[in-house]
């Protein structure tokens, strides 16, 4: 019998974190499901200025490695998911981390992901609330909108 696969983004929020225990309850321990844990974040620019030591380029410098180990920290963080899950009942080569350089909007990584790799499942949130969404569109809707070919799971 084949796989089936379960994508599951993750934020690293507590709404994220319900979705993995309803994957966790659900599915640890049926070895015929294949989890995949999804980040995109979004890539750092590179500088190469031909500017000689000048203090805000030493500035922007020191920020964005900061931000270059926050990056390396979320990496990490994904992969102790990953064995959160492990410990809940799943086996280590059920689930997967894919941690990348986003080129689009967070659902726009989410759907060509889910389009590429022929998910059964996709298993993601719904924060309700902030007036924000209502101007820029959350990932939940445009998910609900636009993904083809996949059952999808919402977990508030």
């Amino acid at each position: 019998m084949p796989k089936q696969k379960v994508l599951v983004p993750h934020n690293f929020t507590d709404y994220d974190h319900r979705a993995l225990d309803f994957v966790a309850r659900t599915f640890a321990g049926v070895p015929e499901v294949e989890v995949t844990l999804f980040n995109a974040y979004t890539p750092l620019p590179q500088i190469t200025a031909h500017v000689h030591e000048a203090a805000i380029l030493d500035k922007l410098k020191s920020n964005l490695s900061q931000l270059s180990q926050k990056i390396k920290e979320h990496e990490k963080a994904l992969n102790d998911v990953k064995q959160q899950l492990v410990q809940k009942g799943f086996a280590d080569d059920q689930i997967r981390c894919i941690y990348r350089a986003r080129k689009k909007d967070t659902a726009g990584e989410i759907m060509d992901l889910a389009a590429g790799e022929h998910f059964d499942l996709i298993v993601i949130n719904h924060k309700p609330g902030k007036f924000a969404r209502f101007f820029t569109g959350s990932v939940y809707h445009k998910l609900v909108n636009g993904i083809k070919d996949a059952a999808i799971c919402i977990v508030n």
